[in-house]
């Protein structure tokens, strides 16, 4: 068992930047690849981004490339979404969760295959 918690979520205006964290506490975090979901409302929660339990492969939406960073330091046991350029589309809550480690990238994009999930951080961006 693992338990996630998010924090680093509210308001910002469009153009701005925000980095979310993600506190694992538990079973070992490296044991874990990382994935950051969204959930805007009214819509079905999509992948935003994902990075190997190593920190050696990071995938992300490509909504968001080139303006999210994804990143882990496991002997915090935390991950980190850095978020810049800041949309008012981007505003959702914002979700951590983690997975058994895999090789297959198409495992990180799909929120079925992540076991545990944290409870979520409201990320608003106004125009």
């Amino acid at each position: 068992q693992v338990q996630l918690v998010e924090s680093g979520g509210g308001l910002v205006q469009a153009g701005g930047s925000l980095r979310l964290s993600c506190a694992a506490s538990g079973r070992t975090f490296s044991s874990y690849d990382m994935g950051w979901f969204r959930q805007a409302p009214g819509k079905e929660r999509e992948f935003v981004a994902a990075i190997s339990w190593s920190g050696g492969r990071a995938f992300y939406a490509d909504s968001v490339k080139g303006r999210f960073t994804v990143s882990r330091y496991n002997a915090n046991n935390t991950a980190y979404l850095q978020m810049n350029s800041l949309k008012p589309e981007d505003t959702a809550v914002y979700y951590c969760a983690a997975k058994t480690r895999s090789s297959g990238s198409s495992y990180y994009t799909k929120r079925e295959f992540y076991d545990y999930w944290g409870q979520g951080t409201q990320v608003t961006v106004s125009s």
